[in-house]
């Protein structure tokens, strides 16, 4: 396992992007990419990642930008899903791979949804955590209320004890695991306090000139996410490689009628439940990392 970054390009300019770099490039089997959550960070997918790589595979978990230890931008407006793909495609090419195998918590599975769906796509076999074509107003007005990480704490019992709050639905982990989550969610800041590791500005990456222009000539699309649900299926009638659907059984972002409909308009799905979470399953037991690798190899 190694750290490592690559430069991106923006309108401001370069950017750096860290990525964790897991098994040996010369592995035969598939490279896999795991891309984390909306305020997540690459750390999610240790557990799953060393798993893999003792099985040979060779993976990618990147800081998709303004997470984790990639750089943040100075203008919000930049954080869109056009600049993540840019960003991926930009690691897919550093890999040297020409095939990939993708796994995507929410965001990371929006962006893989995407990317699998454009022609000539290097995307071999999908993986979506808790995470579909339709995502509910009243999900994201739920993750709305956590998305403001300018919150600092004292301390890092403090800050656990938080995401033990907001990340509850993430399932069962234990004290071990919480503190390991914890300390690769937070950094310290220079007045002592600690903070998220994730620029506070995600959230508002439209001035309100910028929306009302976007309102007026596409008033539907600017308005998912607001009033609507958030709509991709006719992006989703576009993937064509085979996709294994994750399921935290209390999610309120993936619901139940929503995977009946993805199964019912694409050919090759599979489903995995995970009982005893919501969104989004943290994939941290050995149980689902072996049947991840399965259906990999199926």
């Amino acid at each position: 396992m190694k750290i490592n970054d690559f430069l991106g390009a923006s309108a401001e300019g370069f950017h750096r992007v860290v990525y964790t770099e897991w098994g040996q490039p010369a592995s035969a089997k598939p490279t896999v990419f795991c891309v984390h959550g909306l305020l997540r960070n690459r750390h999610d997918f240790d557990a799953l990642a060393n798993f893999l790589s003792l099985q040979d595979y060779h993976l990618f978990c990147p800081d998709i930008v303004g997470r984790g230890d990639s750089e943040w931008f100075k203008n919000p407006q930049h954080y869109k899903f056009e600049q993540y793909i840019a960003d991926m495609t930009a690691l897919i090419a550093r890999s040297s791979a020409t095939q990939i195998d993708w796994i995507g918590t929410s965001m990371g599975g929006l962006i893989g949804i995407m990317m699998a769906a454009m022609p000539n796509s290097p995307i071999r076999r999908l993986v979506l955590n808790d995470v579909g074509p339709q995502v509910p107003l009243h999900g994201l007005r739920r993750l709305a209320k956590y998305s403001d990480t300018r919150i600092s704490f004292s301390n890092k019992e403090e800050a656990k004890q938080y995401y033990q709050k907001i990340y509850a639905d993430f399932g069962n982990l234990s004290e071990v695991q919480w503190i390991e989550f914890t300390e690769h969610s937070i950094k310290l800041r220079d007045d002592g306090k600690y903070i998220a590791k994730c620029d506070p500005n995600i959230a508002h990456n439209k001035t309100p000139t910028q929306f009302m222009w976007e309102l007026v000539q596409h008033p539907h699309k600017t308005l998912e996410g607001i009033f609507f649900d958030i709509d991709l299926w006719s992006i989703w009638q576009q993937v064509t490689c085979p996709v294994l659907i994750i399921h935290g059984r209390h999610s309120d972002i993936l619901l139940p009628e929503h995977i009946t409909k993805m199964q019912e308009t694409h050919s090759h799905t599979d489903l995995l439940e995970i009982e005893d979470a919501g969104h989004a399953p943290a994939l941290l037991e050995l149980a689902e990392h072996e049947k991840i690798k399965n259906w990999l190899e199926a």
